[in-house]
């Protein structure tokens, strides 16, 4: 699935499920990412400034620089 270069500035995504999904050069700053399920999702390039990261469903290797 893919939805890159998505602007989600400031966005509650508490909880959500994106997995497999395409967030590519997604503006995700100051965005509120507690819980959610990142397995599998591509945040290459993703502007993650500020973002609450704690708590990830699994940390995504491609975060990383990983295969995934």
């Amino acid at each position: 699935m893919g939805i890159s270069c998505v602007n989600l500035q400031g966005a509650n995504l508490t909880r959500a499920n994106l997995r497999h999904v395409n967030l590519r050069w997604a503006n995700l700053r100051q965005a509120n990412l507690q819980w959610a399920d990142l397995r599998g999702a591509d945040l290459s390039w993703a502007n993650l400034e500020g973002a609450n990261l704690t708590k990830l469903a699994e940390f995504p290797s491609r975060l990383c620089g990983g295969d995934g």
